[in-house]
């Protein structure tokens, strides 16, 4: 089989300034290897230069070249080949200082574990599947397949949106496996092989690669300091005509920022005139965490021409697997149609229980968004103590801080802290353009005294990487 060949000239302009970070040599430059191979960057089944290349390219010894290779081979990452030399690849089971993505058959028990912006379940799951499972008798004499979804969830979902200005029938909800289902299906009903898509940049990497599974081009527009470019994201649709957006407005991952309603509805303006469906994601919609007011929903400035999705992942429990799209009348059969080549609908317990939890999420959700505001402002003081030279602003709502870093040492901090017990995803795998390295996503989804002891793990990874000292310090007061 032809293997693609990485050379030596690549390879060190995608190591960058490894030779900076503290350690052995041979260990730093494998770690820097091992990131680059789990974040997708050098790609599995790439043959890399021979020791003897590499080593005249980055100017080291070749004993440092043959350690590093060495390291990559014992932890899964590289293979020998006779007349294939050195071949990247991945273990049978990922290491959790990868990054990539947060993988549930990792162990993480005594690691600090900032990879999933996820909470933990809402009390009150267990009570309301056991009386899902009273409901679930007359469903057992059916096939069980419901490609849009149960109707009595359905209805839910519509109410629920109609008690936010935006009229919907319980025949625009189509139920899914969850928001990433909802987001692939979506996209797969509205596009072709080619199209454009245009994406925010820093935005949720797995759906950016759901995007491109699908054949499609990405088109990332950069988020300013203060939140969305409206004028450059004007332009950018006129120059690209992108065939549909995928965009997340409210409380926005990672960032955590909040489209007022005057750029909701310029915005909106935008994609109907170059004729662009907007696919905009809601699931952090409920995580309002200041009491503040919220805009309408994005669909109200178009009703005709947005897909919404949603989900309780973040609201109640990512185990429930359970989102959703609120699509235009006149998209419906076509999402249908798309959703039959993928699966044929969601569990049915499932989503008899969330039809039960939305019936008391006004009950729920308060609760839960005090107990996230309460770590939000945990950790935000933890970093501004321990990590003062760090970056950040409180969101007022999400799941996350996005923090800058003073260098662009994102993804040596990743290696870093994981053999200080702390796991990190750089900011980079939020970049559908690559770059970012002087940012990290941390969401404050543990407990606070976790939250506080990971951070103080991670500044003490910091200041080893950057200065080879101990951090300085501030008091919480001191946050912008």
């Amino acid at each position: 089989m032809q293997r693609q060949y990485l050379p030596a000239s690549t390879l060190t302009g995608l190591l960058g300034s490894w030779a900076d970070d503290s350690g052995p040599a041979y260990r730093v430059l494998a770690d820097r290897l091992r990131l680059l191979i789990a974040d997708g960057r050098i790609i599995p089944g790439s043959r890399l230069p021979s020791e003897r290349e590499l080593t005249e390219a980055l100017g080291v010894s070749r004993t440092t070249v043959a350690s590093a290779y060495r390291e990559l081979r014992d932890s899964g990452y590289l293979m020998s080949r006779r007349g294939s030399g050195s071949v990247t690849a991945l273990p049978s089971k990922v290491a959790p200082e990868l990054g990539r993505h947060h993988a549930p058959g990792i162990d993480t028990d005594g690691l600090y574990d900032f990879t999933c912006a996820a909470p933990s379940a809402v009390p009150g799951i267990s009570t309301a599947v056991a009386e899902a499972a009273g409901d679930l008798p007359v469903h057992l004499a059916t096939p069980g397949y419901h490609p849009q979804g149960l109707p009595v969830l359905r209805s839910e979902i519509a109410a629920a949106y109609a008690e936010r200005g935006l009229p919907t029938t319980p025949d625009q909800i189509i139920v899914t496996a969850g928001a990433l289902a909802a987001t692939s299906i979506a996209i797969r009903a509205i596009t072709q092989f080619g199209d454009r898509v245009l994406t925010e940049s820093p935005t949720h990497p797995n759906s950016v690669d759901a995007i491109r599974r699908t054949g499609c081009r990405v088109v990332a527009v950069p988020m300013s300091p203060g939140g969305w470019d409206l004028p450059l994201l004007e332009a950018t649709i006129r120059q690209t005509a992108p065939r549909a957006a995928w965009m997340v407005v409210d409380f926005q991952n990672p960032t955590g920022w909040l489209m007022p309603a005057a750029d909701r509805q310029r915005l909106a303006i935008a994609f109907a005139r170059s004729r662009t469906t907007a696919i905009v994601d809601e699931t952090l919609f409920e995580l309002s965490l200041d009491g503040q007011e919220l805009p309408p929903p994005f669909a109200s400035y178009d009703p005709d021409g947005v897909i919404t999705v949603g989900s309780v992942s973040k609201s109640f429990w990512g185990g429930l697997r359970i989102g959703w799209m609120r699509v235009p009348e006149a998209l419906v059969a076509r999402v249908l149609d798309a959703r039959a080549s993928m699966d044929l609908g969601a569990p049915v317990l499932e989503q008899l229980v969330v039809a039960g939890l939305l019936r008391q999420r006004s009950t729920i959700l308060p609760e839960r968004r005090l107990e996230l505001a309460r770590r939000r402002d945990a950790l935000a003081s933890a970093l501004a103590s321990e990590l003062p030279s760090w970056r950040f602003r409180v969101p007022g709502g999400g799941l996350s801080l996005w923090c800058e870093l003073p260098e662009p040492v994102g993804s040596s901090l990743v290696g870093v802290a994981q053999r200080n017990g702390v796991l990190l995803v750089s900011g980079s795998r939020f970049s559908p353009d690559g770059g970012l390295e002087s940012f990290i996503r941390l969401p404050f989804t543990l407990d606070p005294d976790a939250l506080r002891d990971g951070v103080s793990q991670l500044a003490a990874s910091y200041a080893s990487l950057t200065t080879g000292g101990a951090p300085a310090r501030r008091t919480a007061a001191m946050i912008a």
